[in-house]
């Protein structure tokens, strides 16, 4: 399955809440979190997710009401 990055605005977003996310199971849309990177004081969050496409990623981030900033598809050198 491809890899993607994310990257948004943080919102009312708690750690706690990214937390879970993190450890949330593949969703209906065939997505899932691999890692979430957050940085709270400029208050933005980087996502690298599995998921079958770009569309996949855009349609979960609008059930919870986030706009991501940008979408790219990358390739990494961790072994699944």
């Amino acid at each position: 399955m491809p890899v993607f990055l994310d990257v948004h605005s943080m919102g009312t977003a708690t750690e706690e809440e990214l937390i879970n996310a993190q450890h949330a199971p593949r969703d209906e849309l065939g997505m899932k979190v691999v890692n979430i990177l957050y940085n709270l004081e400029v208050g933005s969050i980087y996502c690298i997710l599995d998921a079958p496409n770009k569309e996949a990623i855009e349609k979960h981030h609008e059930k919870i009401g986030v706009k991501c900033d940008m979408i790219m598809e990358v390739r990494t050198t961790q072994k699944t």
